[in-house]
């Protein structure tokens, strides 16, 4: 009787298949680079800036970007290029903050819910829907107004509308995954149920959360900087891009690179992260998976 050879193919690691995908898609390249030079900037920016983000005569007012002031200068003389990159520091920190805990307060009540499930599920859901029954950005305005302005305010505001996304695709994670043998098995077992849930079924429920981070990383920004904007997030001096949107607005025609620069650099940041977010989804869905694969 013949015997067929058989090679056996050591699989691939899902970060290398990730890479890989990341890798044969020039859009993802790019936003990933703009990722890293963002955190780059957020944690190494006061090291490379020619000046003080807070320095006034640093340079004549109002002179138009050149080779000594790569973004040109504001109405005070301070050197705007320094303060974008200031600016990156401060949106890098709510960018962590707010996805950092929205996304663990939102994950924790979407566990407990999910897999307590009966009249507890019920409530928290609808409690949920209370907050999403208004617009995000209304309702993160109103919190930080409330909380007397500022970046601390903003950070409570955006954490306090983002944490129902989290808790309802665990939730719904939990559900899928609770019913299955395994879970049964489990409990058949006498596992505890924090073990259940944090050892068998969060690990299989987690993944829609981290797209859901990828984007929300951007719009924590993007929210910040319209708060700022409207005066209810950072006050000046301080160099968040969208208080710096504001103070420069007065001058969108006199002096347009005032605007113009932390306005680019919101757009960068939230286009970055909203790119990678969606090469994240296409390539944790399987069926989108498979459909990479075989262009690839």
């Amino acid at each position: 009787m013949a015997t067929a050879d058989i090679t056996l193919r050591p699989k691939k690691s899902t970060f290398t298949e990730l890479v890989r995908a990341i890798k044969t898609n020039p859009p993802a390249m790019f936003s990933l680079f703009i990722v890293f030079l963002y955190v780059f900037v957020g944690l190494f920016g006061s090291m490379i800036a020619p000046f003080e983000f807070d320095e006034m005569g640093a340079g004549i007012p109002l002179q138009k970007p050149n080779w000594d002031y790569l973004f040109g200068t504001d109405e005070f003389g301070r050197d705007v290029y320094s303060r974008v990159l200031a600016g990156g520091k401060i949106s890098l920190r709510i960018g962590i903050l707010v996805v950092g805990i929205a996304g663990t307060i939102g994950s924790l009540i979407g566990m407990f819910s999910g897999y307590v499930g009966g009249w507890i599920d019920e409530a928290v859901m609808r409690v949920t829907d209370v907050f999403l029954s208004v617009p995000d950005l209304v309702m993160a305005l109103v919190i930080a107004t409330s909380l007397g302005a500022g970046i601390d305010a903003a950070i409570i505001g955006i954490t306090m509308v983002r944490w129902t996304g989290y808790a309802r695709l665990i939730r719904s994670g939990v559900i899928a995954e609770k019913g299955k043998d395994y879970v049964t098995a489990s409990r058949a077992l006498g596992l505890h149920p924090n073990r259940i849930i944090f050892k068998h079924v969060l690990p299989n429920s987690y993944t829609a959360t981290l797209v859901q981070a990828t984007f929300d990383f951007g719009l924590a920004i993007l929210f910040a900087s319209g708060l700022s904007f409207v005066g209810a997030g950072a006050q000046p001096p301080v160099p968040e891009w969208g208080a710096l949107v504001a103070a420069g607005r007065q001058y969108v025609q006199a002096a347009w690179w005032i605007p113009i620069f932390p306005g680019f650099a919101i757009f960068g940041a939230v286009l970055a992260f909203n790119i990678l977010g969606d090469t994240l989804r296409d390539f944790l869905d399987p069926k989108l998976r498979h459909s990479m694969d075989q262009k690839h």
